[in-house]
């Protein structure tokens, strides 16, 4: 198949071009640049530098390129920052996957793989939380996303056109090659953060709140490798290939860990004992967030190869440790 991955130069974009490549597909890039890199693109994959917003521009790229499918990544990803910027967050997540949804529409792209979260959940009421839980966001970050999965819901049953919107729970580590990571600064994700706390990067760690109902009083999070989550879209695309009907499925392992547990699993990959500070609790931050992730493996037969959490660490710190190195040179 030919592929049109928005996004495609971010952190889970880039590794699922690797993916795509590795089963055989042909793969096109569309990317403004803003948070991903043109380095992440493997020789031999088109980048079409611009916006998912642009209709004309995603038009011609789906005719040209003869697209069969897209896969979104594209958009904003910080939950903090859309609490202090809500319009900005609904502009680029929703605005703009509106725009691309009728546009692929438009030009008789059918298959469609939206880039979800599990911040469509809230504060759940039980964990692990199933695909049928209660939707309720507490950050404009997942109302945004939970209005776009909502837009393609709609928009199947009116077309001709099926999608499979995955909710990620927490994404983390590098693609175990070498050959992608985590790259975006400011980036807030925990196991990146510690990372870079471990090599001085940082001159300390935050833990953002000691006091949630959970054992050791820290956020409890689902941590998926994503290199996994690269593979979970590569049996989306295989599904929906197959002529499956549209699907929102979590993507996670099923268990959690909390910040005193990555914190202590980063201490002992790096063996360096770096600062730690309590700090108060952080707006939009559930206590607990776990995935029942039954219908991705039942429906699109995903097995995970990579749930360990010090494997996930240990590819996220080597991936720390080249970017160091490359500053360096």
């Amino acid at each position: 198949m030919k592929i049109l991955v928005t996004g495609g130069a971010g952190y889970i974009g880039s590794h699922m071009v690797l993916e795509l490549l590795a089963r055989g597909d042909k793969v096109v890039v569309l990317d403004n640049l803003s948070t991903g890199f043109r380095s992440s693109i493997p020789n031999g994959v088109k980048l079409v530098v611009g916006d998912v917003g642009d209709e004309a521009l995603v038009g011609q790229t789906l005719l040209a390129e003869n697209i069969q499918a897209v896969i979104h990544f594209a958009g904003s990803i910080v939950v903090p920052d859309s609490v202090t910027d809500p319009l900005g967050y609904y502009f680029n997540n929703t605005v703009k996957s509106r725009s691309l949804i009728a546009t692929c529409i438009k030009h008789g792209v059918k298959q469609f793989i939206f880039s979800s979260t599990a911040a469509v959940y809230g504060n759940p009421e039980s964990v692990p939380v199933k695909e049928d839980a209660l939707l309720a966001p507490i950050s404009p970050y997942g109302s945004s996303k939970l209005m776009t999965e909502t837009m393609l819901r709609d928009a199947s049953f009116a077309h001709d056109f099926r999608y499979v919107a995955l909710r990620y729970f927490n994404v983390a580590g590098a693609d175990p090659k070498g050959r992608s990571g985590q790259s975006t600064a400011r980036a807030t994700h925990l196991i990146k953060v510690a990372c870079e706390a471990a090599l001085g990067k940082r001159n300390h760690l935050d833990i953002f709140g000691t006091d949630y109902p959970t054992p050791d009083g820290t956020c409890i999070r689902d941590y998926i490798h994503v290199a996994d989550l690269a593979r979970a879209h590569g049996e989306a695309l295989t599904y929906l290939a197959d002529g499956g009907e549209s699907l929102v499925a979590n993507c996670g392992y099923s268990h959690g860990y909390s910040v005193r547990d990555v914190i202590d699993s980063v201490k002992r990959i790096s063996g360096v004992d770096f600062p730690v500070v309590e700090v108060p609790r952080r707006a939009g931050d559930p206590a607990s967030l776990v995935a029942n992730s039954a219908c991705v493996r039942s429906v699109l037969g995903w097995k995970p190869e990579l749930d360990d959490l010090d494997a996930i660490v240990a590819h996220a710190f080597a991936w720390e440790q080249h970017l160091l190195a490359h500053q360096a040179a």
